[in-house]
């Protein structure tokens, strides 16, 4: 569906596993990071109320996830941990086009589309591959909401670009994150 050049090798859920308080620290901090990035395209479309009505709901979406994880880790008595940088976003985020206003645009959607699918992805690879029972619903039920999510930023962005250049873009995207990718999957996070 997203056509991901690289997948994540499944032993990355194995290291997941070995340390939940900290895979669940660093998808916290992940959840609400994606509200704040739904709240900053809010802020770019201001003449565009029906997706702005979507980004409110997805924001939304994500602030509950954030919120679920968060009770996961009071749960298990894990200690929520401060926020942390995420490299791989970061490199992504490098990627962005500065160009017209429609270009910043469209390319952030591809941004957050992006990384909605790699969660997806990741989410995926932790259902099929970890012990533990109820976190494998609740992946499952994130992998779900993360391609609505990666589905709605695509659909947006061909909506306000031009769907040719769009997809070609989007290409572009899949090719830079299959080299980014490379370097990630080996740590306790979950883009890491």
């Amino acid at each position: 569906m997203f056509k991901l050049k690289l997948l994540t090798d499944p032993r990355w859920a194995n290291i997941a596993e070995g340390n939940l308080g900290e895979i669940l620290t660093d998808h916290a901090w992940c959840e609400q990071k994606a509200t704040t990035n739904a709240i900053s395209l809010i802020n770019m479309l201001p003449e565009h109320p029906e997706i702005i009505t979507e980004l409110i709901a997805i924001a939304q979406e994500e602030l509950d996830h954030f919120s679920q994880v968060h009770e996961f880790i009071k749960k298990r008595g894990f200690v929520f941990g401060k926020a942390r940088k995420d490299d791989y976003v970061n490199e992504l985020a490098k990627f962005v086009v500065q160009g017209t206003r429609e270009d910043l645009i469209v390319d952030k959607l591809l941004f957050a589309a992006m990384i909605e699918a790699r969660s997806c992805e990741r989410f995926k690879v932790l259902t099929e591959n970890i012990k533990d029972e109820e976190l494998i619903v609740f992946y499952r039920e994130l992998m779900i909401s993360e391609a609505n999510h990666y589905t709605t930023f695509i659909g947006f962005a061909r909506q306000l670009g031009d769907p040719e250049k769009v997809n070609k873009r989007w290409e572009e995207w899949l090719e830079y994150e299959a080299n980014i990718i490379k370097s990630y999957g080996n740590k306790e996070t979950i883009h890491g």
